[in-house]
């Protein structure tokens, strides 16, 4: 926290995680002045149900916005506006008042991926797709639903048949960030990024995004259970007199239409010109970009989308699991009580870890490979192995899995990333960014307060929107703390790893399909 200043005027914005909201308040100039958080919780169900409640989500923001707003002790009238960013890939199912009627079905639920593969597939299939229905998706969307089952789509699917009488009720389904914008707004709307994961959109003119009624016939979506569509860099609506009571702003204040995540770490990290690229750790893990063109790599299940910046396509990919390995270590293991130690593990053990090699695929994967039964482990272990190697291995492990996904990348916009500003939490580890440098052989820039990118970046998009900031702004309002270059010594070692790495999915991806076939 650093204070209000005098002259400036200020935004608020919200990020909502898988762990809870952040929510800051933001300068004009994108200074974070202060910010807090909240935890919610995350129930995993058997057969790959993830879940949370939006009733929490929406207290738990309020809770935030309430310190936030008394740490800043900004007054009233210098705020301009309200901007949130929110966990992508989600369902909210909400009745006709605007009530959600269970819990949302979150990034992470696979329970649709029966329902997905009956629909994409046909007579005669390539991996997994009836060609005719891929063709369509990829000229028109340009991408296709993953086949893991955790897209929107899926998670629709997989309500109308596990529970028909919530599908019947609802009124419209919602991603996370839509339903926030549905609370502080009382508007029922997507905007053209949001709703490009349920893969039913005609998103060939980017300025002008429609429903396309033939996917939505290979679907089975209902056009009238879907929101209208806005284009991004709008404001929604002005704030209710109800949701400023809740966060102990003013009423009226012009909210920005919002994004998913992946769309406003773009901002959040400072690389918002095209094939400029950042890479993003946190509970999940992408490297992404802005680029000028509509394409899809089926194979490795990366696509460009509609962006939160208007007339941009954005790079979509996923890792399911990064920072959540750590998090897996510290309290389903009990390797160390916090983040430091490991971190202090990793320097006391050498590249390499002694060749234990660790798979972070702790919950299926999404990119380069769409396959939700995969599972991680450590390999190579021996009784001499000891728990700084294996701690190190899985900090290793995320960055061959980043490897693997930036060769991806890297060949779907048919250029060479020299450098990645990396955000999310897992940024914050000095240790980790050298590890990514040495294994990705790019130079990596680490952002100062990488925590709160996604906040930031919400903010900078509502600036945006309400015409107080450029795009050729941003770059230089984002301040990167350190810059990490390859150790090329490391390289012979990494490279030997990597291929492993590789191979031991490919040799191994049977085995899984086999035990968690759900």
């Amino acid at each position: 926290m650093t204070g209000a200043g005098a002259g400036e005027q200020y935004v608020l914005a919200v990020d909502l995680g898988t762990g809870g909201p952040k929510v800051a308040v933001v300068s004009t100039g994108g200074r974070i002045v202060a910010h807090a958080a909240e935890p919610v919780a995350l129930h995993l169900l058997d057969g790959g149900g993830a879940e949370q409640d939006p009733h929490e989500w929406w207290s738990a923001i309020c809770a935030a916005a309430g310190r936030a707003l008394s740490d800043a002790a900004v007054p009233s009238e210098d705020l301009i506006g309200v901007g949130c960013t929110s966990q992508w890939s989600g369902t909210v199912a909400v009745g006709a008042d605007g009530t959600p009627l269970m819990r949302s079905i979150i990034w992470m639920d696979s329970r649709g991926n029966e329902a997905i593969r009956k629909v994409a597939g046909g007579p005669v299939n390539v991996i997994g797709y009836d060609p005719r229905k891929i063709l369509r998706w990829v000229q028109v969307t340009g991408g296709a639903p993953g086949l893991s089952g955790k897209d929107p789509v899926s998670h629709i699917l997989f309500i109308r048949d596990a529970f028909p009488d919530v599908y019947r009720d609802t009124a419209t389904f919602l991603e996370p960030v839509d339903y926030l914008n549905l609370k502080l707004t009382g508007r029922t709307c997507a905007s053209f990024d949001s709703i490009a994961a349920h893969w039913v959109t005609d998103n060939r003119t980017i300025g002008r995004v429609v429903y396309d009624e033939r996917l939505l016939a290979i679907t089975g979506l209902e056009r009238s259970k879907l929101p209208d569509l806005v284009p991004p860099g709008s404001i929604v609506g002005d704030l209710t007199a109800e949701a400023a009571a809740d966060l102990g702003v003013p009423e009226g204040l012009p909210v920005a239409v919002g994004s998913g995540d992946v769309h406003s770490a773009v901002f959040g990290s400072g690389a918002v010109a095209d094939f400029e690229a950042h890479l993003y750790i946190g509970t999940s893990s992408w490297i992404s970009g802005h680029v000028p063109f509509k394409k899809t790599a089926p194979t490795s299940n990366v696509a460009s989308i509609p962006a939160a910046l208007p007339g941009k396509y954005l790079i979509a990919d996923e890792h399911e699991t990064a920072g959540a390995c750590l998090t897996f270590l510290r309290d389903n293991l009990g390797f160390a009580d916090d983040f430091e130690a490991m971190n202090a593990m990793v320097d006391s053990v050498a590249p390499g870890s002694g060749r234990v090699l660790f798979t972070p695929w702790l919950n299926g994967e999404r990119s380069p490979v769409d396959d939700h039964t995969v599972r991680g482990g450590f390999h190579n272990l021996s009784l001499t192995t000891s728990r700084p190697q294996m701690v190190r291995a899985v900090y290793e492990g995320v960055a061959f899995n980043s490897r693997w996904l930036l060769e991806a990348v890297e060949r779907f916009a048919g250029c060479r990333f020299e450098s990645l500003a990396f955000i999310g939490g897992g940024a914050s580890s000095e240790q980790w960014c050298q590890i990514h440098a040495d294994i990705l052989g790019r130079e990596i820039r680490q952002v100062a307060e990488p925590v709160l990118a996604n906040v930031r970046g919400a903010a900078l998009i509502t600036l945006l929107a309400l015409g107080r900031v450029t795009v050729e702004q941003i770059p230089a309002m984002v301040e990167v703390r350190r810059t990490f270059t390859p150790d090329r010594s490391a390289a012979p070692e990494y490279d030997l790893l990597f291929a492993e790495f590789v191979a031991l999915y490919k040799q191994t991806k049977g085995i899984f399909k086999r035990l968690n076939r759900f």
